[in-house]
């Protein structure tokens, strides 16, 4: 057996270029198809989910920080790198799922996402990244540090777009009338 202590993050590697592999044969494109990649893409727009950040970025970094938790609560002997690797592959399945056809009509069809297109490949690998930084966040951070980012990134999303990880997770899982009613006035 190998015990080298690389192994984990070569593994991690290798599930987010295979993730990438998958995306594009599922028809995802690489990039935004305006032909250029930016830093931003702006919610309601085309290129809302096609750049390397968006308002949903935020959610990703909280799955970071949620992944690290309860994979120490549930596995507390498994290594961080092998932590890591289950918190990416968990990442990369979102990643895939998410850019489904499927999930993509669901979240047209229930949520205030009604012009979803899916993401660009750039923007899917920028969402793992960004939960890669919320898994070191939480292993460096205090405890409280950690929720207060949870709990901030969680009000902001919620004040300037009516939406975030809480908010699409129960809307994806349970819509509520009231709820897409709420996020629509915004």
């Amino acid at each position: 057996m190998i015990r080298d202590a690389r192994l984990p993050y070569l593994v991690t590697g290798m599930m987010i270029l295979a993730t990438a592999m998958c995306l594009l044969a599922m028809g995802r494109v690489m990039i935004c198809p305006c032909g250029y990649i930016d830093l931003w893409g702006a919610v309601g727009s085309a290129e809302a989910n096609m750049q390397l950040a968006d308002w949903y970025t935020p959610s990703h970094l909280l799955h970071g920080l949620l992944f690290y938790a309860g994979l120490w609560a549930v596995l507390p002997r498994l290594s961080v790198g092998w932590r890591l690797v289950l918190a990416t592959a968990l990442e990369c399945a979102w990643e895939l799922l998410e850019n489904t056809d499927a999930v993509i009509g669901y979240y047209r069809a229930n949520t205030v996402s009604g012009e979803y297109i899916g993401d660009s490949v750039v923007n899917s690998l920028s969402d793992i990244a960004v939960m890669l930084l919320g898994f070191g966040l939480a292993r460096v951070l205090p405890v409280w540090a950690s929720i207060a980012l949870l709990v901030g990134f969680e009000v902001l999303t919620a004040f300037l777009i009516r939406d975030g990880l809480a908010l699409n997770i129960l809307m994806f899982v349970w819509p509520l009338e009231a709820v897409l009613e709420w996020q629509q006035a915004g």
